[in-house]
């Protein structure tokens, strides 16, 4: 296992998905993760997630494709088109998720309030 506990937690996921599984159980967590997966059950790519002591467990729902952006590219408003192309398969498929100095929010939430961010990751 690697440090970055956010790449960690996709990839599993990506592998229960690639394995057909729709529930796994993660042994380490953060609130970043936390956040991260806040905003994929709103985009409805998670059905639930819940902490059980140390352990995450994760129910997946419509999640086609999800992975951490690395290096964390420093993404300016004007840029964003720009990854959006480069990372999701078309055009209003899927999210990107920034952070940005006003919290974690998707690349869409980000272009309304005019705010760039740093990029975590992507689902589809």
């Amino acid at each position: 296992m690697s440090q970055d506990i956010l790449a960690d937690a996709l990839n599993q996921m990506m592998n229960a998905k690639r394995a057909g599984k729709t529930s796994l159980t993660l042994k380490k967590h953060s609130k970043l993760l936390l956040s991260v997966l806040a905003i994929a059950k709103l985009k409805d790519y998670v059905k639930d997630y819940k902490v059980d002591g140390n352990e995450l467990k994760i129910t997946l729902s419509k999640l086609n494709g999800c992975n951490a952006i690395k290096p964390r590219f420093a993404a300016q408003i004007s840029d964003i088109d720009k990854y959006v192309k480069r990372y999701l398969p078309a055009k209003n498929i899927g999210t990107i998720i920034i952070s940005t100095s006003k919290g974690l929010m998707t690349h869409q939430t980000a272009q309304e309030k005019n705010v760039g961010g740093s990029l975590l990751a992507y689902m589809y």
